[in-house]
C-alpha cells in the first residue's frame, strides 16, 4: 500500500488503484498507518505543528474518496494546497521549513530568452555504416526489420541464419528520452544523455550481449526460455551484468564516480575485475569506477526507476543533486549563487513534463531561494 500512497501523493495513481486505496483506508487501523507513513517518510512535523493536523489529513482523505481521475496538479495549485494539506506535495524539505513573511520584498526573477524545454521523445539512431537518423515524436521511420513510432524503436528478427551480426547505437541527448524493443523481446528505456549499443539480430545459440555505453537505462529482459536458453548480458563501465530474465536499472554517467545497478525483479550477477555479487530484488549495487569498490544496499526501487514513468521521486536529496538530474532532462546548465542553498535537502516527486519555471517557483515559494534568473539555457539560483 505504500506504493499506492506514494503514487497518490505524486498524482500518478490510476482510478482502479485509487479505489483500492479508498477501500483500504476505510479501516481505522489502516488510516492510522497511512498518517504515520506520510508523517515519517515526508517529515511533515514542522509543517503540521502550526496547522490543524486532522483537518489536513481529512482533506487528503476526501480527495482519495472522490471518483474523478487524479492528474498531476499545477504546481501553483499544489503550493496553495500546502497551506492546509501538507501531505499533497511536490517539494518538501528534510529538516526545516522556512516560509517567508509575506511582507518581505524579494527580487523578481529575470528571464531572458528562456530556451529550457521539458523532456521529449527524441534520439539519434546510428546504423552499422555510420549513418545517423534523427528520431522524434513528429515523424516515424521504417527500414527493413526496424520501425520507429516516435517514442520507441521496434526491431523484428530476421529469420535468415546467414545474416551477419551488425550493430546499431541509440543515443538519447540531454532533454530527451526513448525506448527500444530488441529482436529477442527485451525492452529498454533510455534516460536523457544515454547511449546503448546492441545487435540488430542476436546470434543464434550465443549469449545475448548489449552495451550501455553511458547514461541510464531500464531493462525488461526477455527470458532465456523464449530464446533457446541463451542468457543475457549488459556490458557497462568495467563491469558486466549477467541475466536470465529480469528487470533492473543501470545508471552509469560519465560525470559520476559510481555506477549503480538496482534489481527490480528476478536475479542478476554483477561481475567486476575483482568481485562477483548476486543481487536480489530491492538490492542496489554501487560500483566506484576509480577504486573498484563494490557494495550493496537495500533501497526503495521506486525512487530508482520512477524516471521511466515520467516522474522523479527522491528522498533526502540535496538541491545540487536534484538539479544535476534536471539539467539532463531539460538540457540546461545550473549555477548557484548563495551560501549553502545547493546543500538544502528535499523530499518529493516531480513531473518530467513540467515547465522549469513551475518547478523553481515551488522552491522559491517554500523560501529556499530568493530569486532565480534564466538566460537562454542557463538557470541561476540565488
Amino acid at each position: 500500500m505504500k506504493k499506492l500512497i506514494r503514487k497518490f501523493l505524486s498524482h500518478s495513481i490510476s482510478d482502479s488503484e485509487k479505489e483500492e486505496l479508498r477501500i483500504w483506508l476505510k479501516n481505522q487501523k489502516n488510516y492510522n498507518t497511512f498518517k504515520a507513513y506520510v508523517r515519517d517518510d515526508y517529515d511533515l512535523t514542522s509543517l503540521l505543528d502550526s496547522l490543524d493536523e486532522q483537518l489536513a489529513y481529512n482533506k487528503v482523505l476526501s480527495k482519495i474518496n472522490k471518483t474523478d481521475k487524479v492528474r498531476f496538479l499545477n504546481p501553483r495549485r499544489v503550493s496553495s494546497l500546502l497551506k492546509y494539506a501538507a501531505v499533497v506535495l511536490i517539494l518538501l524539505t528534510v529538516g526545516y521549513v522556512a516560509f517567508r513573511n509575506n511582507s518581505n520584498q524579494l527580487p523578481e526573477p529575470i528571464i531572458v530568452n528562456n530556451n529550457i524545454k521539458p523532456v521529449s521523445n527524441k534520439a539519434i539512431l546510428t546504423l552499422q555504416d555510420g549513418t545517423d537518423i534523427n528520431l522524434d515524436e513528429e515523424k516515424n521511420y521504417a527500414n527493413l526489420n526496424l520501425t520507429s513510432t516516435g517514442k520507441e524503436l521496434i526491431y523484428k528478427e530476421d529469420p535468415s541464419s546467414n545474416v551477419a551480426v551488425t550493430y546499431n547505437y541509440l543515443t538519447v541527448p540531454r532533454g530527451g528520452e526513448f525506448q527500444v524493443a530488441l529482436t529477442d523481446g527485451t525492452k529498454v528505456w533510455l534516460n536523457s544523455d544515454s547511449q546503448l549499443k546492441y545487435p540488430t539480430n542476436f546470434p543464434k545459440g550465443k549469449t545475448r550481449v548489449v552495451e550501455l555505453v553511458y547514461g541510464e537505462a531500464y531493462f525488461d529482459v526477455a527470458s532465456s526460455t523464449k530464446n533457446n536458453g541463451t542468457s543475457f548480458k549488459v556490458m557497462v563501465s568495467q563491469q558486466e551484468v549477467q541475466v536470465l530474465g529480469t528487470e533492473f536499472n543501470i545508471k552509469a554517467y560519465y560525470d559520476e564516480d559510481n555506477v549503480s545497478t538496482t534489481l527490480v525483479e528476478g536475479s542478476i550477477a554483477l561481475v567486476t575485475e575483482s568481485n562477483e555479487e548476486i543481487l536480489k530484488p530491492n538490492d542496489k549495487a554501487i560500483f566506484n569506477k576509480t577504486n573498484q569498490d563494490l557494495f550493496i544496499e537495500s533501497v526503495d526501487v521506486y525512487n530508482e526507476i520512477s524516471w521511466k514513468d515520467n516522474v522523479y521521486s527522491f528522498e533526502h536529496k540535496p538541491l545540487k543533486e536534484i538539479m544535476k538530474v534536471l539539467s539532463r532532462w531539460y538540457d540546461m546548465e545550473v549555477e548557484f549563487e548563495g551560501d549553502g542553498i545547493e546543500n538544502i535537502r528535499f523530499n518529493g516527486v516531480l513531473d518530467k513534463k513540467q515547465n522549469i519555471e513551475e518547478i523553481i517557483e515551488n522552491i522559491k515559494d517554500l523560501g529556499f531561494i530568493n530569486t532565480y534568473e534564466i538566460y537562454d539555457k542557463t538557470l541561476i539560483l540565488k
